[in-house]
């Protein structure tokens, strides 16, 4: 492992041995994502400043929902785009939490970010975030003018429950002539597979815990709902037709055996999918820019395959 990176886990392990925490299920949402929200903008300080951040709204499934549009320093009137989902289980995280990430995409990939505020479960189960997610990449086509996107270069992004968005939103517009997405951005997606993959039964942390996934899984409430296909990304998921893909996995976390299989599944399918997988690092490693050196490499390498796939 990173030195870096098991210095902080280390040091977590010891604060967390010192005053344990009560289970996720004993406490509300909100105190969870404010925790979450915290320890990740401490730990992201050092994004680029030179990014100009404008918050937005978006179309939602059922109304407006919050967002925020990144501009790298010195891009001309139109610039490819990315529409962006943050990680959380689908249940936590939000635009404070991914912001520096954000940065560095616009920033090194030369491109304009749209991050999207999608409703989060318990209090909005399944499907309400895949449907917002999949309504803000349709208001990104229909307003590219104003955002300055070219809508022939528009990509989906999205990191764990993220990633999930994005593969999800790449299967429902593949059919869709007047909304072709350019790429598909999946950093240590959630796929939900058909059955539990080794990793998930052999890890068990750093940083996402078997309890913690049992925990996204009840706030999610997919189990048994008609569209839940829309979530388990499993072996029926129908990927041919879906645009080219980046799926980026780390050696230490729970959810890169199912990573690795998607990559393999879209390639199985004909779509054209590179697998890059960081032996050293841990699950949502790229919004943890000031622990490691090695995440703000990661992140240059990430954003100039976005950036060559984006012309």
């Amino acid at each position: 492992m990173d030195p870096h990176i098991k210095a902080m886990i280390d040091e977590q392990a010891a604060a967390a041995a010192a005053q344990p925490m009560p289970p996720l299920d004993a406490l509300p949402p909100e105190m969870i994502r404010a925790g979450y929200r915290m320890q990740r903008q401490a730990q992201n300080q050092n994004a680029p400043k030179d990014v100009e951040a404008r918050d937005l709204e978006v179309a939602g499934a059922e109304g407006p929902i919050p967002a925020r549009l990144y501009t790298p320093a010195g891009a001309g009137p139109v610039t490819p785009g990315l529409v962006y989902f943050h990680g959380g289980g689908f249940a936590i995280g939000d635009l404070e939490t991914h912001d520096g990430h954000c940065r560095r995409m616009a920033a090194y990939a030369g491109c304009r970010v749209l991050a999207v505020d999608y409703r989060l479960a318990p209090e909005h189960p399944f499907p309400a975030g895949h449907d917002d997610a999949l309504a803000a990449t349709k208001w990104a086509f229909d307003h590219a003018a104003e955002i300055g996107f070219d809508p022939t270069r528009i990509a989906v992004g999205g990191c764990s429950a993220g990633g999930n968005l994005a593969a999800s939103v790449s299967i429902d517009l593949k059919n869709d002539p007047a909304r072709r997405l350019a790429f598909q951005l999946l950093l240590y997606p959630g796929i939900w597979p058909d059955e539990e993959t080794q990793s998930r039964k052999d890890l068990d942390g750093p940083v996402l815990t078997k309890a913690a996934i049992a925990w996204f899984d009840k706030c999610l409430a997919a189990a048994g709902h008609p569209q839940a296909h829309r979530a388990n990304l499993g072996s029926k998921a129908e990927v041919a037709g879906t645009p080219p893909a980046l799926v980026v996995t780390a050696g230490y976390d729970p959810l890169k055996d199912e990573g690795r299989d998607y990559a393999a599944r879209l390639n199985a399918a004909g779509v054209k999918a590179e697998h890059v997988e960081y032996p050293n690092l841990v699950h949502d490693f790229y919004i943890m820019g000031d622990v490691s050196p090695a995440v703000e490499a990661a992140a240059r390498e990430t954003a100039a395959k976005l950036k060559a796939a984006l012309g």
